[in-house]
């Protein structure tokens, strides 16, 4: 069948509309066709443009909205093909609901599935959250996909060679479809498309796949099924990669592995995802072996369209057939935003609403909106994360005092229950790439699920483990890669590195320390060692007294850093002592039922080191004004606006 609509269509259509063809399809030659292809990534269960956690509708996000983009992008080509790039089962109370309440049953479909469906999809990929809640529910959820998912580096059984492995799903699908050419005549055509998600999954998600899956690298996987695609007869080669660029050369357990995959012989397009980010654009300028203009990963055009729906990721290629094969002529690539900011910051659409694609998840939207206005107990004083990057915070330590009430529990009576027992929590929601709305805010008063899942977004499970004096310092020294090295007698220096993703940002509770800014950070972002003699952690006391190098502790934490997320020292999946039952947010919702009211209020266990005469400077939701006056630990200040509807304040050190 057509991949679209013939080019006599678009001949007998209004002038206006012939406008709008993309310059390829304009030109083709008789032995040439453009060719468009299409992806989304990363939706995380957000069909409708609605925050959930707020309990509000905004502009930024919902596969609703991107839908609005296709039949415009379609038809400014003579042929398109859409794809997902996966991560689309969990990452909002809508996926929740479905795992946790409603189930996912054989026969049943997955709204966003379903959503999915209305919008003739040509293949997905699976990403790493699609493992969350287990195999039987990814399964059932598979199963009402009206078009095929393909991976190509999970096994349930490995054999001698990738070849011999046998995938969880398939590895590939071989596409055969007919395009239309300058001419209009249509010419057979074979897409290959294979798909990867990130080796971490086997820790990330061990308690759902340990033993039941094994997850090969990814290009290692490419390089064994891509010259089989070949003999298969695929004319070109598509790669669903979910997965974000990260180190140039292929190395063991890449979880960003876009830069070698598309250097693979035989692999022509790259859809990239995972890294919630945007491609082509500024976010990897600078990177070796990325074209940050030209749309290029290894020479190869790559998209990457943001997160949520946000973009919708577009290749362009003009395909010429030269009597035997096809071979790409010419390619352009771009990531078109569903929403942009005016002169005054202000958030504006660029698309409506497509009707089918709500109605196809309009239950279980309406489902979900009852199931996160249940009211669980009432905090005693707000809830909010806007200094959690700076400062003990209210937001993380409702969290801390949870799994600590938690995990104690379960601890009792076994060899550890004597041992100081401290917990690792995070700011999950902290501004960054996310936006400048992107923050927990919850008033005093009544809290529902809705605030739960607000506090803690992800259906980690708690889990802890069992680290010395040595690891404890280093894995606050992990943490702090957060700050810029800052020299003494700065002012407004920035404070934060851009490019330390929040949910790195562990402050443990039930120690005291403070953070050295002078010194630099010991780790990179990504978790390897930079500086081995650096020592921003310093007067790190237990009850006290100094914490020494051979003392033994327990921390609580979650499965995915207690399996080795984020390269945390004493956190390696070796050291677990509790792997618990239930979710973060399952413990944190039984804490505040057992409380009633909970007291969220920071207890202030660490701090900058003083730095006299030295000024920083962050940024942070503008909603913040609200709540300055209540951070007593630290001197902070609003200064004006920050960039991109940001907030700029001021700490003095």
């Amino acid at each position: 069948m057509p991949i679209h609509l013939s080019r006599r269509h678009f001949l007998a259509a209004s002038g206006a509309a012939m406008a709008t063809l993309h310059p390829y399809s304009l030109r083709a030659a008789s032995n040439q066709a453009h060719l468009r292809i299409m992806e989304t990534t990363d939706l995380h269960v957000h069909v409708f443009p609605y925050d959930y956690y707020a309990d509000r509708p905004v502009d930024t996000l919902g596969l609703s909205r991107t839908a609005s983009l296709i039949e415009g992008i379609r038809s400014e080509a003579t042929n398109s093909i859409l794809f997902d790039n996966g991560d689309l089962l969990q990452g909002n109370p809508m996926g929740d609901y479905i795992a946790y309440e409603r189930g996912m049953e054989p026969g049943q479909t997955h709204p966003v599935i379903n959503a999915m469906n209305t919008l003739d999809y040509a293949c997905g990929t699976l990403g790493n959250h699609e493992f969350n809640y287990g195999l039987p529910f990814l399964a059932n959820a598979l199963e009402g996909a009206a078009f095929p998912l393909v991976c190509a580096n999970v096994a349930v059984k490995l054999g001698a060679t990738p070849l011999q492995d046998e995938t969880l799903i398939a590895p590939y699908v071989i596409l055969d479809r007919e395009i239309t050419l300058g001419d209009g005549s249509v010419k057979p055509i074979k897409l290959g498309v294979i798909g990867f998600v990130p080796p971490q999954i086997a820790a990330w998600d061990r308690a759902h796949l340990e033993g039941k899956v094994v997850v090969r690298e990814i290009v290692e996987a490419a390089a064994a099924y891509v010259p089989q695609m070949k003999a298969e007869g695929a004319d070109v080669i598509i790669a669903l990669c979910h997965s974000g660029i990260g180190e140039a050369e292929a190395v063991a357990d890449q979880e960003n592995a876009a830069i070698p995959l598309a250097a693979t012989p035989g692999i022509d397009v790259v859809l990239m995802g995972h890294a919630h980010r945007v491609f082509p654009g500024t976010d990897y300028e600078g990177t070796e072996g990325v074209d940050t203009v030209a749309g290029t990963v290894s020479g190869k055009p790559a998209v990457m369209p943001g997160f949520w729906g946000s973009h919708m990721g577009l290749v362009d290629l003009m395909l010429e057939h030269d009597g035997t094969a096809w071979k790409i002529a010419g390619a352009s690539v771009e990531a078109r935003p569903i929403w942009i900011r005016d002169a005054d910051n202000k958030v504006v659409p660029t698309v409506g609403d497509v009707a089918v694609v709500q109605a196809a998840a309009q239950t279980e939207h309406d489902a979900t909106l009852a199931y996160v206005r249940r009211a669980v107990g009432q905090t005693s004083a707000p809830l909010y994360s806007y200094f959690a990057l700076v400062a003990d915070d209210p937001s993380v330590q409702i969290v801390s005092q949870a799994q600590l009430w938690y995990v104690a529990q379960l601890l009792q009576g076994t060899e550890y229950e004597s041992l100081p027992l401290l917990s690792a929590a995070a700011p999950f929601k902290a501004g960054g790439r996310s936006g400048p709305d992107y923050y927990t805010d919850v008033p005093a008063g009544d809290i529902a699920i809705k605030n739960v899942a607000d506090l803690y977004l992800y259906p980690n499970t708690v889990q802890a483990v069992l680290v010395d004096g040595t690891q404890l310092k280093n894995w606050l020294e992990r943490s702090a890669g957060m700050f810029n090295q800052i020299e003494a007698g700065a002012q407004d220096a920035p404070l934060l590195n851009p490019t330390f993703p929040s949910y790195n940002f562990d402050v443990i509770d039930g120690v005291t320390y403070q953070i050295d800014l002078t010194q630099p950070a010991m780790f990179e972002t990504d978790g390897t060692v930079a500086n081995p003699d650096a020592n921003r952690i310093i007067n790190l006391q237990y009850n006290g007294a100094p914490v020494t190098a051979d003392q033994k502790f327990v921390i609580a934490t979650n499965n995915y850093r207690a399996g080795g997320g984020g390269s945390f020292p004493g956190a390696d999946g070796s050291t677990r002592v509790l792997i618990a039952p239930d979710t973060n947010r399952d413990a944190l919702v039984r804490y505040i039922v057992e409380e009633g009211t909970i007291n969220p209020t920071a207890d202030g266990n660490w701090s900058f080191a003083p730095l006299p005469d030295t000024t920083v400077t962050f940024e942070t939701g503008p909603k913040a004004v609200d709540y300055v006056d209540q951070v007593q630990t630290i001197a902070i200040e609003h200064v004006g606006d920050g960039e991109n509807g940001f907030a700029l304040f001021r700490i003095a050190l």
